[in-house]
């Protein structure tokens, strides 16, 4: 097995997962402007981003349970703390995406 780039790996997981929390921050933002389409598409988005860093961090894993000895590293490390704090972010965006289009459709039930 080739020796594991744990710079390589660290910060593109943490690119990743940068960006595909940065997309669900729009979502929000654009669920709270009525644009739910336009939101739910970049909670897809993000989420593809962020299947990217898991890929990564289960190349890592998959290595560790086959019993390659692997070091430990701060960086990698800082790499899984953003991916999984994304991953509650684009949960808890999706939650507040579904809030915003139920408050906007009583909204236009009482309108009307």
């Amino acid at each position: 097995m080739a020796k594991i780039d744990w710079n390589e790996i660290s910060m593109n997981m943490i690119a990743y997962s940068g960006e595909a929390k940065s997309l669900a921050v729009f979502a929000i933002e654009k669920a709270e402007n009525n644009q739910v389409l336009a939101a739910l598409q970049d909670i897809k988005d993000a989420e593809e981003l962020l299947i990217s860093a898991e890929k990564l961090h289960l190349g890592v894993i998959v290595q560790e349970a086959q019993g390659i000895k692997l070091e430990f590293k701060i960086l990698f490390m800082h790499a899984e703390d953003q991916m999984l704090s994304t991953q509650f972010f684009i949960l808890t965006a999706k939650k507040l995406i579904n809030l915003h289009q139920k408050v906007g459709e009583l909204t236009a039930k009482l309108a009307s």
